[in-house]
């Protein structure tokens, strides 16, 4: 079957090793680049602002954060690579573009929460990302099985942040 014959019935021509490990590293980049956006408003405010809140007993140390936002960051990139090399953009655009929006309110929490101390704010904004998440991994689960699961450690994070963020806007 030819080329032409192959996409018209839906099926994708396999990517080079090369494309495959470039794709890799974009969706790993474009994670870790939201991790840096986000950590702009965060570090300042660890050391100064958010020493000075109130917080639950069972807060985790700062020191935590820093290796678990990473292993996520990078689960979150393998997970969007894997819906990519399987589907390819194309065929994926929708899943793909919610993952980028998702990212963008992952972002926007740390500036509501650090940056601009709206721990209010902060908690509703967390609310509609853990949704947000929630609805990447249905979508992620219709292309890849393995993408849906690396994104629940996620999704459980984002749950005790939540109920850590409510428990601190409360606390103060």
């Amino acid at each position: 079957m030819s080329s032409i014959q192959q996409s018209e019935v839906g099926q994708q021509s396999p990517k080079s090793t090369v494309a495959l490990m470039i794709g890799l590293a974009a969706w790993i980049g474009v994670c870790f680049l939201a991790a840096a956006v986000g950590s702009l408003a965060t570090t300042s405010s660890v050391n100064g602002w958010f020493a000075e809140v109130n917080k639950p007993t069972w807060n985790p140390p700062n020191w935590i954060f820093g290796p678990v936002w990473t292993t996520l960051f990078l689960m979150m990139g393998v997970a969007a690579w894997l819906v990519w090399k399987k589907s390819g953009f194309k065929n994926a655009k929708l899943e793909l573009s919610w993952f980028l929006f998702h990212l963008v309110l992952n972002v926007l929490w740390s500036v509501l929460f650090f940056g601009m101390q709206q721990m209010g704010m902060a908690c509703i904004e967390i609310v509609v990302l853990w949704l947000s998440i929630a609805a990447t991994i249905f979508m992620f689960y219709q292309h890849s099985k393995l993408a849906a699961g690396l994104l629940v450690p996620y999704l459980m994070w984002v749950s005790f942040a939540t109920f850590l963020n409510y428990t601190i806007w409360r606390l103060n």
